[in-house]
């Protein structure tokens, strides 16, 4: 889990639209039946995630990185259960929000960030 919270600090990842009316409009959760409880699933490239749709013939995926990650899980706390990385594989992880929310770590503070025009 320390380099998934690494990375997700410190680099990008891909992530589902779902198409509506031919346009990509939003986040593309997924769901089991029964069950009002979603899972967001992620991706370190847009080729693993069309591995995982291979009947869909134009897969639409945005890029976001730990920021928009953290405001997406505060947002849907309440209906996403699971995070899912490279559900298509070779090396499935997977991670519950409030995990995820710790390994980020704490929301950058715009009143904290230090002015580094006073150093010498």
């Amino acid at each position: 889990m320390v380099a998934v919270a690494y990375a997700l600090r410190n680099d990008v990842m891909i992530i589902p639209q779902l198409v509506v009316n031919g346009q990509a409009e939003q986040v593309r959760v997924f769901g089991r039946e029964g069950t009002d409880k979603r899972m967001l699933l992620l991706f370190s490239s847009a080729e693993n995630y069309a591995r995982m749709v291979p009947d869909d013939v134009n897969p639409q995926v945005m890029v976001g990185d730990g920021q928009w990650l953290r405001e997406f899980l505060t947002v849907h706390e309440s209906t996403l259960e699971m995070v899912f990385f490279d559900i298509a594989g070779p090396h499935v992880m997977q991670a519950a929000p409030a995990d995820l929310m710790r390994a980020l770590g704490e929301q950058p503070d715009e009143n904290t960030a230090q002015d580094i025009s006073s150093l010498d």
